[in-house]
């Protein structure tokens, strides 16, 4: 096996924790890729895995040097693109990343209308709510809602978003709109996350004022949050994008609207440079064009600016 194959083999066996699989993405046999692995480390002169009969794990120095054979591949993979003339056709599997709800709501959606005009691409899309870190776990694309840290990732904003209170008019009609913060407390509140978590809501522009809460109900699912509220049961925080329908419909209203945080962005950020392939830039271009037009994500139609 020569030293590019074994690169591919080492990331293929680091990314999916074992010999036999990495083998199998890579349409290899496992003895084949165990040797390929086994060839680079007697090389390099250190060991890239710990193993045992259960796992597959990078050791530190393995971990290191997975961030620059990714680096080196992927710039390979733009050097031959561009030779043999395929630098602007969308190609290849792309591999996303986006909140949970947002992606059930636009990214899927979008992504299918994407995937339609451009036949030879796939993807692969992670729906967590949690910031991956893309570059060590080798992701092409991510969507962000919040205030991005500095970094050297390319970031375009394509919106953002609202934290909101909301209930139904049944539950309205029953116990009264709060007009301030601080009548929350005679009302019930459903909180989404663990239950530490939604003990304290912050209000203002900035989000200096905060209102301690009691949550009757707390749940770790935005969408059985919303749920509940939905059916009169309580008052619910939420963000715009995931009750907009429920709004527009009248299931859903609004309160405590002047004492809302300041608005969210939403981003997409990627690796840019000779690592941004064709598919990467088209999709970039698709989701920042489509996103932006989005009523849901350009909150009553602000201007939005990279």
């Amino acid at each position: 096996m020569d030293r590019l194959q074994s690169l591919r083999v080492f990331v293929a066996v680091a990314e999916t924790e074992s010999f036999t699989a990495g083998a199998r993405a890579l349409g290899l046999s496992t003895p084949s890729a165990t040797r390929g692995v086994l060839a680079l480390e007697a090389e390099l002169g250190a060991r890239l895995f710990t193993r045992t009969t259960r796992q597959v794990r990078l050791t530190d120095v393995g971990w290191s040097y997975l961030q620059d054979v990714r680096e080196v591949l992927a710039g390979l993979a733009a050097a031959d693109a561009a030779a043999s003339g395929a630098a602007q056709i969308p190609v290849g599997q792309l591999r996303i990343t986006c909140p949970q709800e947002f992606g059930r709501i636009y990214v899927a959606p979008l992504l299918t209308e994407f995937l339609d005009r451009f036949p030879g691409v796939s993807a692969d899309v992670l729906m967590i709510d949690r910031i991956v870190n893309i570059v060590e776990e080798g992701y092409d694309l991510a969507l962000r809602i919040g205030r991005l840290p500095s970094s050297g990732l390319a970031a375009i904003r394509v919106g953002q978003v609202r934290r909101v209170l909301c209930g139904a008019p049944g539950y309205f009609a029953v116990r009264g709109r709060p007009q301030v913060p601080a009548e929350l407390a005679s009302h019930t509140v459903v909180s989404v996350g663990p239950r530490t978590a939604g003990q304290h809501w912050r209000f203002g522009s900035g989000g200096e004022h905060a209102v301690r809460v009691s949550p009757r109900l707390s749940v770790s699912s935005v969408a059985a949050g919303i749920e509940v509220a939905r059916r009169g049961w309580g008052i619910c925080q939420a963000l715009s994008y995931q009750i907009g329908p429920d709004l527009e419909a009248g299931r859903l209203q609004l309160v405590l609207e002047d004492y809302e945080p300041e608005p969210l962005p939403v981003h997409l950020v990627h690796i840019e440079g000779r690592r941004a392939a064709p598919k990467v830039r088209a999709l970039v271009d698709f989701l920042t064009e489509r996103l932006r037009e989005t009523p849901g994500v350009n909150w009553k139609g602000q201007e939005q600016q990279d």
